[in-house]
């Protein structure tokens, strides 16, 4: 079991890694969207490179930081049932989750991408628009993103195991009880409330002497 947790730390380590390098493609894809946009409206130039270079990065978001946000347990999840169990129960709903359903699927589409990437490859697929790119390193994310999304989840059954025969924490709990979605919301409500509040009470007693020695 030991061997097992350790390969499940190398695994969580690896989807950590690519997750924050692919959190700096937000930002990437933020300016190439509005270099392109203000290229088209001022300058009148335009390519299909760049709206297609778009997609390609917004595909490698979505695909490549599936495992990441899976490890993070940031994915979307239906408790309408489950989160009425116990801890144990939970955990073992994982476990059957991850075994019929996640493992399965995204072992079938992972097989199914390979010839399907493999083969634009060898035929140096270019995009049918013109001025596009090749199209084998959009396809290529298919395989692996869905590699990566395998291995969080052999690492998340590892982590449900060793939690069951209590060689580790419940891999279900979160860093904080909140979701990202609430912690942003407070985020900009604290940002809101700090621009809008009033001086401090120095600072007013000091504006009212002032105006009264005037």
């Amino acid at each position: 079991m030991k061997f097992l947790l350790s390969l499940s730390r190398a695994i969580d380590a690896l989807n950590t890694l690519v997750g924050r390098v692919v959190t700096w493609l937000t930002l990437v894809v933020v300016l190439v969207s509005a270099g392109n946009a203000m290229g088209r409206k001022f300058l009148h130039l335009g390519s299909n490179a760049w709206l297609e270079l778009q997609w390609y990065l917004f595909g490698a978001i979505f695909l490549l930081a599936a495992g990441y946000t899976f490890l993070c347990n940031e994915h979307v999840r239906v408790d309408v049932l489950a989160q009425r169990f116990g801890r144990r129960a939970q955990v073992g709903i994982d476990i059957f989750g991850v075994l019929f359903f996640l493992l399965p699927a995204c072992c079938l589409i992972f097989w199914l991408s390979i010839p399907f990437f493999y083969d634009s490859y060898l035929l140096h697929e270019q995009s049918s628009n013109t001025g596009g790119l090749i199209r084998w390193p959009a396809k290529l994310l298919i395989p692996a993103g869905f590699g990566l999304l395998i291995l969080a989840g052999v690492s998340h059954l590892i982590k449900c195991v060793g939690y069951l025969r209590g060689y580790c924490g419940n891999p279900l709990e979160r860093a904080s009880d909140k979701t990202a979605e609430e912690e942003l919301v407070e985020d900009i409500l604290l940002h809101a409330r700090a621009e809008h509040a009033p001086p401090s009470g120095g600072q007013a007693g000091r504006a009212d002497t002032g105006r009264r020695a005037e």
